[in-house]
């Protein structure tokens, strides 16, 4: 956002009507299938109650990708890790696509084939040093048997880092660097697909700041390089990934977001997680894709991003988190309001700041008496955290009354509102409060 203009007194008030720009969700979901009590393939369910328009399958599970033929969602598919030694054959190559994509294209939706999961971290040196030639193979078969639109890719853990932080510093682990990812990033750059990560600030978090990242209000995390306050996890991480792209000469090569999450359910005891953790994260992380705001580093840039996951998975092991990612349970209720229903229409970019979806009849406004300082802190927060804070810029049909306590109501409630309109986005440090009265005046509406 553009520094706001200095308070001074205005001879004019700026009588602008508000205009906005509606913004299709456009986002995806992982869906495993790792329960005893999950339902049949859900392509119905997701097709005519929600607004996911694509669905990331960790196999290539014939009735599921079945089930979604004549949908319209795209569906990314997976070969296992064990079938890369006989993908770097073109035979094996040529049978997978004959076995897995041709007989159900193009009435399912197909768009990508991953090869793999994490293999880097596998630890395995023989599927490690044939990745890169399987895709290759595999792009190849796919052309050959007349699916050129369908893209090639395999998804990486952030341990494919160095370091990470600041952002601004990353670098890919050296030895990886030269065999595998250069390579690899050669092959997304001529094929043009993506580069697949899976970040989860869930992973990084630790109680000084689970705020930070849980996209909830923060003190933010500063790059002294590039002088950039980072005031969520999940732009850090992903500018981590692109500085370690970059470095090597590969920052033009797209970024896909794999997985990401926040579970329900964790160790008794643990902080920072409960439904309403899970839907801060995952509410901030929809508004944050579907705004096509890009990152500190990557202004601008949209990323293809997949939830983790559609169910709770009873039968997976570990932690009890592990069991406890869902957006649904098995029968089809939510875990968490996550605005992915049809009908919670999303409103992305509104210069007035408002967001259909969520509680109506309620606002977020700072209490009485709060210190500018505060106020302007509460602005800043706000405006770089995913609202629309232009209509206050000098110019804008929110400008006007131009002081600190009308900007900052404006500003907090239109954050407010973006996230879900849920109690815990409107504290900011105990200066904001819900009120059921709208405070707006005039053409201003919040």
């Amino acid at each position: 956002m553009a520094p706001l203009a200095p308070l001074q007194k205005m001879g004019l008030r700026v009588l602008l009507l508000l205009s906005s720009a509606v913004v299709a969700l456009s986002i995806g979901v992982n869906y495993g299938t790792l329960g005893n009590n999950l339902p049949p393939p859900v392509a119905s369910f997701l097709q005519t109650k929600t607004n996911i328009d694509r669905v990331k399958l960790f196999d290539a599970n014939p009735d599921i990708i079945r089930a979604f033929a004549n949908t319209g969602i795209s569906l990314t598919i997976s070969t296992t890790n064990g079938d890369i030694p006989n993908l770097v054959t073109r035979e094996g190559a040529a049978a997978w696509v004959a076995n897995h994509v041709a007989p159900f294209y193009p009435a399912t939706k197909i768009g990508m084939v991953l090869v793999g999961n994490e293999i880097l971290l596998s630890g395995d040196n023989n599927l490690i040093y044939k990745l890169v030639p399987a895709m290759r193979s595999l792009h190849n078969a796919l052309i050959a048997a007349g699916f050129r639109q369908i893209r090639v890719s395999t998804p990486h853990y952030l341990g494919i880092l160095a370091n990470s932080e600041p952002p601004s510093t990353a670098r890919f682990r050296y030895g990886w660097q030269k065999s595998v990812l250069i390579p690899m990033l050669n092959f997304h750059r001529a094929t043009k697909s993506p580069f697949v990560v899976n970040p989860y600030p869930y992973f990084n978090y630790n109680p000084q700041t689970l705020n930070y990242a849980n996209f909830r209000r923060n003190s933010g995390i500063f790059d002294k390089y590039t002088k950039i306050r980072y005031t969520n996890m999940l732009d850090a991480q992903l500018d981590a990934i692109y500085s370690a792209m970059k470095r090597i000469g590969y920052g033009d090569v797209q970024i896909m977001i794999g997985e990401t999450g926040w579970p329900t359910q964790a160790e008794p005891g643990q902080a920072g997680v409960s439904p309403d953790y899970a839907a801060s994260y995952v509410n901030g992380l929809i508004n944050k894709v579907s705004s096509g705001r890009g990152t500190p580093l990557m202004p601008g840039r949209r990323f293809e991003t997949y939830i983790f996951a559609l169910f709770n998975e009873n039968l997976k092991p570990g932690p009890i988190a592990e069991r406890n990612w869902g957006l649904f349970r098995p029968d089809f209720t939510p875990m968490y309001n996550a605005r992915i229903m049809k009908g919670q229409v999303q409103v992305v970019g509104h210069r007035g700041g408002m967001r259909r979806g969520g509680r109506r009849g309620s606002w977020c406004v700072p209490r009485a008496g709060v210190s500018p300082a505060a106020l302007q802190n509460n602005i800043n927060y706000a405006c770089s955290n995913g609202a629309d804070c232009r209509a206050i810029q000098a110019g804008g049909a929110c400008f006007a009354p131009n002081n600190l306590q009308a900007h900052a109501a404006y500003a907090m409630n239109a954050y407010y509102r973006t996230h879900g309109q849920q109690p815990s986005t409107c504290t900011f440090a105990g200066t904001g409060f819900v009120t059921p009265r709208n405070p707006s005046r005039g053409l201003c509406r919040f």
